[in-house]
């Protein structure tokens, strides 16, 4: 397969916290979950340095034999020891990450999907096939009704974000709630996984949420539209579709968000002719 990437960072000022990463039989992005402003997470490294730092170790790990699951448990498992001694890994906003990944051989791939980053996959002659996790979604649908009502970029918005997110902590990786790549090696053993044969699938994409919004919150394009854009213009352009679709609606009244822009990041991949 060949593969194209694009990342654009929320805002130029803070570090983008996905990160994304192809190897030669395996590719990962990981969506950072990023702490509002002012609120303390226990972790001096930050978002970034644990999701860059979790998908690196784990990009390395799928070229063992393991479970895709076990990878992601004994990176985790690694960055835990990187920064036990510096950081409280109890705080209840300690870092944490969406995860997917996959792995490939001359003639399957396997994935695995951890929390809402999405993975389409482009079936031949038929509708894509589109893979997340919507847990997260089904718990914080109600929690995030206040901050949904109020303009983004507020004091007002911010405040209830800061709400929104410690209301949320309470659900992490419990059961019932929704799991996410944290301090907790079992984490993993709760992620969606599969395998599909290479000859099934013409073309796929990794994509943070905040490049899928485009398709899975604006509603402004089909899964089928998205993958078009990809295969003709490239996953810098569909980056570009969604900060023009979210400059039109800053204040979040078309489409309430957590913040206005997201970082965003595309992997897309084909096969080879």
């Amino acid at each position: 397969m060949s593969f194209r990437l694009a990342t654009d960072p929320a805002k130029g000022d803070r570090p983008n916290e996905d990160f994304a990463a192809v190897g030669t039989n395996a590719a990962v992005l990981l969506d950072g979950a990023g702490t509002p402003p002012g609120t303390d997470s226990g972790c001096v490294h930050g978002v970034a340095w644990y999701s860059h730092t979790l998908g690196g170790l784990l990009l390395g790990a799928l070229a063992s034999g393991d479970s895709l699951a076990g990878a992601l448990a004994d990176s985790i498992e690694h960055v835990n020891r990187l920064h036990a001694d510096t950081c409280d890994l109890k705080h209840s906003d300690t870092p944490s990450s969406t995860v997917i990944a996959l792995r490939w051989n001359g003639a399957d791939c396997e994935y695995l999907v951890l929390a809402d980053s999405v993975l389409v996959l482009d079936r031949p002659g038929a509708a894509p096939d589109v893979i997340t996790d919507d847990r997260e979604a089904v718990v914080g649908a109600e929690l995030r009704k206040p901050m949904d009502a109020l303009p983004t970029g507020t004091p007002e918005h911010a405040q209830a974000l800061r709400d929104y997110v410690a209301a949320l902590a309470e659900h992490r990786n419990r059961p019932g709630g929704f799991w996410v790549a944290n301090t907790d090696p079992a984490a993993a053993d709760e992620a969606i996984t599969g395998r599909v044969g290479l000859d099934d699938v013409a073309a796929l994409a990794l994509l943070s949420d905040g490049a899928s919004r485009l398709a899975d919150r604006f509603g402004l394009a089909t899964w089928r539209a998205t993958l078009d854009t990809l295969a003709d213009e490239g996953p810098a352009a569909l980056i570009h579709q969604v900060r023009t679709a979210e400059d039109s609606d800053a204040e979040g009244q078309r489409w309430p968000r957590a913040k206005n822009h997201d970082d965003a990041t595309v992997v897309y991949g084909h096969a080879d002719a």
